[in-house]
C-alpha cells in the first residue's frame, strides 16, 4: 500500500507553487477542494485520511465524490468541475511519481467534464445598488469600512480574491487617485478611481488605526478580512438593502455579483466590450461576450436598427358558433 499523503503534500507544496509556479489563489482553490475530497474518502472508506493510500484513490470513488457534490452540497456543474479539474491535475502529477498506478490514473483522467448551461449573469440596477451603497451606517468604523469595500468591489469590479488580497500600499492618491490590483492568472492591473470611491477609502484608513497588518481591510479583530468575512458582511447589507429596495431581495447578491455589476454598466456606458475586459483583467475578450448576452441595450440598439417587415391588414370573423359545434372533435 502507498501512503497518498506523502504524495498530495508534494504536489501542492512543491508542484504547483515552484514547478508550475501557480498563483497563491490556485493553490489555495486545489488544497480547499482535497480538503473536501478527503473527507468524503476517508468516510467512505472508513478511516482517517492521513492514513488514506493511493490504491484507495481510483476512478469509481472520483466519481461517487461528485456526485456527492451536486446531490447533498448542491454544487453547480461548473463547482463539479473545478474540484474535477484538481484531482485530474494530481493525477497527471502521479503518473511521473508512481508508475505502477499509471492504469488507476488513466482511468480517472478518463472522466469527462459536465456540460454547463451559459445562463445570464446577475446583476444590479442602478436604484439596487445605490440601495446597497447606502445600508452601511457611516457613523460606525465597521460601516465606514464595508461602505468602503461595497464602493471599491464595484468601481473596479473586483473578485472577491482581488478585494481581500489588496494591500495599504496598493492605493494610491498622488497624482491621481488609483489601485493596484492583483488579479487571476498573476495579471496585474492599474484602475483609477471615482472622488466618490477614494473618499470612502480615505474615511476608512482614517479610523483604520495604526494596525501593523499590511492588508486594506481588517476584521473587527484587526486580522484580514476573509472572503467568509465579506460574504457575511455583503449578506447583511443586502438584507437592509431590501427595506428600501425590495427588489434586491429577489435576487442571490453573491461578491461576484457586484462584479457583474460593474461590467454591465460599465458596457451600457462605453458601448465597448472591450473596454470591459480591460477593466476586469479579463485574459481574453471571450470572457466578457456573457455581458453582451445579458445586456437588454445592446439588443436594443440592434431592434433600433432594423426595420420590421409589416403585417397584411385583415378583420376577424369569429365563426358560427352552431357550426362550431358540429365539426367532428
Amino acid at each position: 500500500m502507498t501512503p497518498l499523503a506523502p504524495h498530495l503534500a508534494a504536489f501542492l507544496r512543491e508542484h504547483l507553487p515552484h514547478e508550475r509556479t501557480c498563483s497563491g489563489h490556485t493553490c489555495e482553490a486545489y488544497a480547499y477542494a482535497f480538503q473536501l475530497f478527503l473527507r468524503f474518502a476517508a468516510a467512505r472508506c472508513s478511516t482517517s485520511p492521513s492514513l488514506l493510500t493511493l490504491e484507495q484513490l481510483d476512478a469509481p470513488l472520483v466519481l461517487a465524490f461528485l456526485e456527492h457534490l451536486e446531490t447533498v452540497r448542491n454544487n453547480s456543474p461548473a463547482t463539479r468541475n473545478a474540484r474535477l479539474a484538481a484531482i485530474k491535475s494530481f493525477a497527471r502529477f502521479l503518473e511521473y511519481r508512481v508508475p505502477s498506478a499509471l492504469d488507476q490514473v488513466r482511468c480517472i483522467l478518463a472522466i469527462p467534464f459536465k456540460k454547463t448551461n451559459e445562463v445570464l449573469v446577475d446583476y444590479l440596477d442602478r436604484q439596487e445598488l445605490q440601495a446597497l451603497l447606502d445600508a452601511p451606517d457611516p457613523t460606525t468604523v465597521a460601516g465606514i469600512r464595508d461602505r468602503a469595500m461595497l464602493h471599491l468591489a464595484f468601481a473596479a469590479g473586483l473578485r472577491v480574491s482581488e478585494l481581500i488580497g489588496l494591500r495599504l500600499d496598493d492605493l494610491s492618491t498622488h497624482p491621481h487617485a488609483a489601485i493596484h490590483v492583483h488579479g487571476k492568472g498573476r495579471r496585474e492591473r492599474v484602475l483609477p478611481l471615482w472622488r466618490e470611491t477614494t473618499s470612502a477609502l480615505r474615511g476608512w484608513i482614517a479610523v483604520r488605526g495604526d494596525i501593523p497588518a499590511p492588508e486594506l481591510f481588517l476584521n473587527a479583530r484587526g486580522c484580514p478580512l476573509t472572503r467568509s468575512g465579506f460574504e457575511y458582511i455583503l449578506a447583511k447589507h443586502v438584507k437592509t438593502a431590501s427595506e428600501s429596495c425590495p427588489s434586491i431581495s429577489s435576487k442571490r447578491v453573491s461578491p461576484h455579483v457586484l462584479r457583474h455589476t460593474c461590467a454591465i454598466h460599465t458596457l451600457q456606458a462605453t458601448r465597448d466590450v472591450r473596454k470591459v475586459a480591460l477593466w476586469l483583467g479579463h485574459a481574453s475578450i471571450k470572457s466578457t461576450e456573457i455581458y453582451l448576452r445579458a445586456d437588454p441595450t445592446e439588443k436594443l440598439a440592434a431592434l433600433q436598427a432594423g426595420v420590421a417587415p409589416s403585417l397584411r391588414r385583415g378583420r376577424f370573423h369569429a365563426p358560427d358558433e352552431l357550426l362550431a359545434m358540429l365539426r367532428p372533435k
